[in-house]
């Protein structure tokens, strides 16, 4: 469901829009430069920070449902899920909302809701190489990931990696700098975090489509 906008809150420009379907469509990821407005990304940061120092952040694991465990060689990166409760997370899904309803129109995908989580990489931390979701058996069809540090110097590490979905190629590296939004598809599209050499923070989020187990809707996360 499309969310109202707020009236501080600007439309994404079209054109930025429409590179970023195009550039799904052709290779499957796509890599966006100041995407994400100034402020926005200091309103998030600012709230990462504070859940920080109030130790609200959970340290990540991998796996869903029975299947989660942590796994500290393959992640470091602690988070805190998007609940709507400040009106830096309630403007940034706003934006979400409006990109879900042109991926919809454009790609009929069929993107049933949004989640995201805010994370926050500590020195020395990383996530290997994986995919945000096996094809055929999990309903994350777009991942996004949103960065929030500004001025991210280039020996800071934390890059993200992309790779080719068809052999072991590196196409993309990705510095963590705040304003910058990168999209992918959840199931071809192999990808890494490599080791950050100061704190790294970052917005995570994945389009879904409806699914049910048992008769049941399955659940965000």
């Amino acid at each position: 469901m499309t969310q109202p906008r707020s009236p501080s809150q600007p439309p994404i420009a079209q054109e930025r829009v429409d590179d970023l379907i195009d550039s799904l469509v052709e290779r499957g990821w796509y890599v966006g430069r100041d995407f994400l407005p100034d402020a926005l990304c200091q309103s998030l940061l600012a709230e990462l920070d504070d859940k920080t120092r109030r130790d609200a952040l959970v340290a990540a694991g991998i796996g869903r449902g029975d299947q989660h465990h942590l796994r500290r060689d393959i992640r470091g990166d602690a988070i805190y899920w998007l609940d709507r409760e400040s009106q830096a997370q309630r403007r940034y899904l706003e934006t979400m909302a409006e990109l879900q309803q042109a991926l919809n129109q454009a790609l009929f995908l069929g993107l049933f809701e949004y989640e995201a989580h805010l994370a926050r990489y500590p020195p020395g931390s990383f996530y290997r190489r994986h995919l945000d979701s096996f094809q055929g058996r999990a309903n994350r069809i777009v991942s996004t990931v949103g960065y929030l540090t500004p001025d991210w110097p280039a020996d800071g590490g934390g890059e993200m990696v992309i790779y080719s979905p068809d052999d072991d190629r590196e196409v993309a590296r990705v510095l963590p700098e705040a304003g910058t939004l990168v999209c992918f598809m959840a199931e071809t599209i192999p990808h890494e975090v490599l080791p950050t050499h100061r704190p790294r923070a970052s917005i995570a989020g994945w389009f879904r489509r409806n699914a049910s187990l048992g008769g049941l809707v399955d659940p965000a996360r």
